[in-house]
């Protein structure tokens, strides 16, 4: 080969590397974490696994306009459904009722409370065999679409989606805001 050949392919090869490096570390959205490592919001917004070693945390915060609800181990508002049943409990939110809305799983870990009596906390099994916590009876939920601690988006979704309070009831809100459509296909 010739020497202007050989620079030519030298150049060449050197700039394709470059645009692969370069691609590799722009893919994804803006601020997106490598598909081998969950970001922390997507970490946070996973439920816990069963058989966890990580403790589960529920505590009682104020949330917003719906006053005092239970939040998780990462502040996140935990919510009941209403087509669920207490006594005796049963979760009835599975598939892509599951997707938009994670049950809360038990883990191997101890419960720890902040706020909340923890003789009303028990666990209830789900059709996949999993262990579901549960409050006063309610199998208890996150939302998928609150992505920060404190959101409470969940609430009222469908007519059927609310909030928990540290007593297992349905959260109210104490001053009138517009509340989510019914349409939203997250109400199941």
């Amino acid at each position: 080969m010739t020497r202007t050949r050989t620079g030519a392919l030298v150049l060449a090869a050197t700039a394709a590397l470059g645009l692969t490096l370069l691609s590799a570390c722009g893919s994804g959205s803006y601020g997106a974490a490598p598909a081998s490592t969950p970001s922390s919001q997507q970490a946070a917004s996973q439920p816990q696994e069963a058989g966890s070693k990580t403790a589960l945390r529920l505590t009682a915060n104020n949330v917003g306009r719906l006053g005092q609800v239970v939040t998780d181990t990462t502040g996140f508002t935990l919510y009941r459904f209403d087509k669920d049943t207490a006594k005796p409990s049963a979760s009835n939110c599975d598939g892509d009722c599951a997707k938009a809305w994670p049950p809360v799983l038990a883990g191997s870990g101890d419960v720890q409370t902040k706020g909340i009596d923890t003789s009303l906390l028990g666990t209830v099994t789900r059709k996949d065999g999993t262990a579901q916590v549960t409050l006063n009876g309610w199998p208890l939920y996150r939302f998928a679409k609150d992505t920060a601690a404190g959101d409470a988006k969940g609430q009222g979704v469908g007519g059927t989606w609310f909030a928990a309070t540290p007593q297992g009831k349905k959260a109210v809100e104490t001053a009138a805001s517009p509340s989510p459509s019914a349409g939203t296909g997250y109400g199941y």
